[in-house]
């Protein structure tokens, strides 16, 4: 098999890494407006399975002309390209899959859902962590809870020596991050779909030392579909990050100094857009290169007769290879996806989330294969 990666940054690089440790690929290709920029990890292993191409994945035709001669493409980009990427991957016949990050738009992509099943292709939107691993373990519980009412999803890239004054540091996007610090979350309550603020209803969640108790608290986007799924059928579901204590009280303070505004403001007789300048005030101090991170996650569903049922993770990079561990628990998730789409164990065409579509048992057997072992607690 031969499979496109499109993004050459962390996530891009880690789920080209990770499909070039399976024999049964035969060539990878990373397309990117700067392909140099792929993690150092990629670069000596050029050659004949390995292709660092520049791309621009704005550029129809020449994006449909780099799918050519692949089974299958997995976007690592920002969420906006996703719904093209897909289009495009359909005309030309390929397998598509990417780490989603928008809700809005993998509704989009479900209208492709009849095109992809006319042409026996599958399009897995939301194939990262969250969303992404977090959907397929929390479709898990409730197959396996048939009364399941609520679910409660934590999951957060963390640093795993925390500095003040935020304990955190820069595990993938900041611009990301802050858009799921200032966009309001849609949870399940009393079965249907609703809004809840950003940062919101706060609650302490105790995991094994060294980490022990972190902070959740709402974000956007982290189970992308999962509301309208399982609206009626289960009372209350929510997703929450999991940062150090106290992150809470100082982003909000953040947020409402107005200083994560998109609305340019004054300043000096020139307009200047507040995140922009915080982004770039904020992002040396966080950017801590030679700093290791952690990723922890759990996923809770309980039943209304006393069933229950939970998974945890806690991930740490992986040193050796200079690989984080937001990267292998997101770009090896999508790595998994499109394996499992070109060699037939994702074989339901169509436009389907990895909850829908994602064998639980074999992809979980996959992740511990890369020593990312989701235990049952």
């Amino acid at each position: 098999m031969r499979i496109l990666v499109l993004g050459a940054g962390l996530q891009g690089s880690a789920c080209a890494y990770d499909l070039l440790q399976d024999k049964s690929v035969a060539g990878v290709t990373v397309a990117d407006v700067k392909p140099d920029r792929a993690h150092t990890l990629l670069k000596p292993q050029v050659g004949p399975r390995l292709a660092l191409v520049k791309g621009d994945v704005q550029d129809g035709p020449a994006l449909r002309e780099i799918m050519r001669e692949h089974d299958a493409v997995l976007c690592a980009l920002p969420y906006y390209y996703n719904l093209e990427v897909s289009r495009a991957a359909l005309e030309v016949g390929i397998h598509c899959a990417d780490l989603g990050g928008n809700t809005e738009i993998v509704f989009q992509q479900k209208k492709l859902d009849a095109e992809a099943r006319a042409k026996g292709l599958t399009v897995i939107p939301d194939c990262g962590l969250a969303p992404g691993m977090v959907n397929i373990l929390a479709a898990e519980g409730i197959r396996r809870v048939p009364d399941a009412d609520t679910v409660k999803i934590f999951v957060g890239g963390l640093p795993q020596h925390p500095e003040p004054p935020l304990n955190y540091q820069i595990v993938y996007s900041l611009e990301g991050a802050l858009d799921y610090y200032t966009t309001p979350a849609w949870v399940l309550r009393d079965g249907k779909p609703t809004r809840v603020d950003a940062l919101s209803e706060p609650e302490p969640v105790a995991f094994p030392p060294p980490v022990g108790t972190l902070e959740a608290f709402h974000t956007a986007g982290g189970i992308s579909t999962l509301p309208w799924t399982y609206e009626g059928r289960v009372r209350s579901m929510e997703y929450k990050t999991l940062r150090y204590p106290g992150h809470v009280a100082l982003m909000k303070a953040i947020r409402e100094l107005g200083l994560l505004e998109l609305t340019p403001i004054k300043v000096k007789g020139r307009d200047v857009v507040p995140r922009d300048v915080f982004i770039a005030a904020v992002s040396p101090k966080l950017t801590k290169p030679e700093h290791h991170d952690l990723v922890a996650l759990r996923v809770e569903v309980r039943g209304r007769g006393g069933q229950n049922v939970a998974w945890q993770l806690l991930d740490y990079s992986d040193t050796a290879r200079g690989i984080s561990a937001m990267m292998r628990t997101t770009g090896y998730s999508l790595a998994v996806t499109g394996l499992m789409q070109v060699d037939g164990r994702i074989n339901a065409p169509g436009v389907h989330t990895p909850d829908e579509a994602v064998p639980f048992a074999e992809y979980v057997a996959e992740l511990a294969k890369r020593r990312i072992e989701i235990r049952e607690v």
